[in-house]
């Protein structure tokens, strides 16, 4: 556990020296700090140097990982000092220069509660000049990580659990939302790290625990469990490097079905679990078939969204460039080569890359239909729309379920705020040929409607139930009510799990 004088005493520099992201981009200029995300130092290194100051001896060591005289650092830690730094165990004496041990880099986040800025301490990488990378490495804050953030259902909750914490960026994002949080990771050095950004950040309530997935909470329950596990599928063979960061030490997908499976164990009542995660087709069965079946007893509701498909030679080139590995290398063939077989003896042809939602239902609903959805969507999503909608939607199917179509027919829907339509039609056309809907939230879907079902879309604003309208729209078509309400229904259902509509009111149903 790090001394909490010390990185207490090290918070207040940072934020002395306004060590921010946007203190950061000031110093340097808006060019050289977007190249820091690009993983470019050298731009922001020369600006930094030209400038010099606190900020800038900050900067260089702790987020370029630059070795800086001891004097300036001296300078820039005015509450921790070098010696404190060294007792931290965050930076090394050399001769009359300090080496940091690790990187220290700014991370804005946006929730439901607010912005804000923290800390977030990781191993020296690849822009502090490191590579590769140790098997041991604790990654910072990547792409991953803020997808899952931003996946995470903002009610509050009791208990929250992040399997496999790597440098605790999710555990505070948890924290946020949670009273008490366990992260669990299989590396000590992933939970010292986790427990140094808590503490740089003030945070506490995140009890760290030593053990593989969920060991550590054997018969433990919680109110929410969120996990960017080991996932990449890496060949268990001779001489193929692997990194505990990314490679869970499993054969194919087996890590994902382990933690899948054991989730609804570790939840509570009405609790929700987000992944992220890769999945193998199979002998021409689908991952996403195959992720169907990984809920143990299909206790859980399942939803499952698959963004990207990589055939086995694309991903294993995507995995080799990340571990370091350049076509140009003397050992890249001999690897791939090795991918390709262990992906051959499964008879894995493509690799699919995505999300899970997962929910416990309530008490009292065993075997009652569980929601098992399955399907890819690729296009852009803005992500901070992500994480509401999808819990949202998990009410929403609890609520749908419920109503027969006589009920949903007496309903009162609104259509979401953030849905538009566009009418596309070729030159001196009487009408339009595409009608689409398109939400600016949720997933950022568009879809493709008929004039009857555009129609009620536009008309839901509560005033009348989806009965009425339907019977309007078959007057005003000339169609017959009851075939249009037989073709309307169904899709209405899924406008309001999808986001385009919202539930209002039905005889004794009040809608979320």
């Amino acid at each position: 556990m790090p001394n909490r004088d010390l990185t207490d005493a090290l918070a207040r520099d940072l934020a002395a020296a306004s060590f921010t992201g946007e203190g950061v981009a000031v110093l340097v200029g808006d060019a050289a700090h977007a190249a820091l995300g690009r993983m470019i130092a050298e731009p922001a290194r020369r600006a930094a140097l030209q400038h010099g100051g606190a900020l800038s001896t900050l900067l260089r060591a702790f987020w370029l990982g630059d070795a800086v005289p001891s004097r300036e650092l001296e300078a820039a830690l005015p509450s921790l000092g070098v010696q404190g730094a060294v007792a931290l165990g965050i930076a090394e004496q050399q001769d009359a220069s300090i080496a940091p041990l690790l990187v220290i880099r700014p991370h804005a986040f946006s929730d439901e509660r607010g912005d804000g800025t923290w800390w977030i301490a990781s191993d020296l990488d690849e822009l502090a000049g490191v590579w590769p990378l140790r098997p041991d490495h604790v990654l910072g804050v990547g792409g991953a990580a803020r997808t899952l953030a931003a996946l995470l259902p903002q009610a509050s909750v009791a208990t929250a659990l992040d399997l496999g914490s790597g440098c605790g960026i999710i555990a505070l994002h948890l924290r946020r939302m949670a009273r008490q949080v366990v992260a669990t990771d299989i590396s000590a050095r992933a939970l010292w790290f986790t427990e140094l950004t808590a503490a740089l950040n003030g945070v506490d309530g995140i009890e760290t625990r030593l053990g593989s997935l969920f060991a550590p909470v054997a018969g433990e329950r919680f109110d929410l469990i969120a996990s960017n596990p080991p996932f990449v599928i890496t060949p268990r063979a001779a001489g193929v490097p692997s990194f505990e960061y990314r490679d869970g030490g499993h054969a194919g997908d087996a890590l994902m079905v382990e933690v899948v499976g054991s989730v609804a164990e570790h939840l509570r009542p009405r609790g929700h679990a987000r992944l992220l995660g890769n999945w193998e087709t199979r002998q021409g069965r689908s991952g996403l078939e195959r992720v169907r079946d990984w809920s143990a007893d299909d206790a859980l509701d399942v939803w499952a969204i698959e963004r990207d498909v990589l055939d086995p030679v694309q991903y294993a080139e995507l995995w080799l460039r990340d571990g370091g590995t350049l076509p140009r290398d003397a050992d890249h063939a001999r690897l791939l080569d090795a991918w390709l077989d262990d992906f051959d003896a499964r008879g894995v042809t493509a690799i699919g890359m995505g999300w899970l939602a997962l929910r416990l239902p309530a008490e009292g609903s065993v075997g009652s239909a569980r929601l098992a959805r399955l399907e890819r969507v690729t296009h852009a999503v803005q992500l901070p729309h992500a994480g509401a909608h999808l819990a949202a939607a998990f009410e929403v199917a609890d609520l749908v379920a419920n109503l027969d179509d006589g009920a949903l027919a007496s309903t009162h829907l609104l259509a979401a705020a953030d849905v538009t339509e566009a009418r596309h039609q070729l030159p001196g056309a009487a009408g339009p040929n595409v009608i689409e809907l398109h939400q600016g939230g949720a997933l950022a879907r568009v879809l493709s409607v008929d004039t009857a079902l555009a129609a009620l879309v536009g008309a839901c604003d509560g005033e009348l139930s989806i009965g009425q309208l339907i019977g309007a729209i078959a007057g005003l078509l000339e169609v017959d009510e009851a075939i249009l309400a037989a073709d309307l229904l169904p899709r209405i259902r899924e406008l309001l799990f999808t986001g385009f509509l919202l539930p209002g009111t039905s005889p004794g149903v009040t809608g979320s």
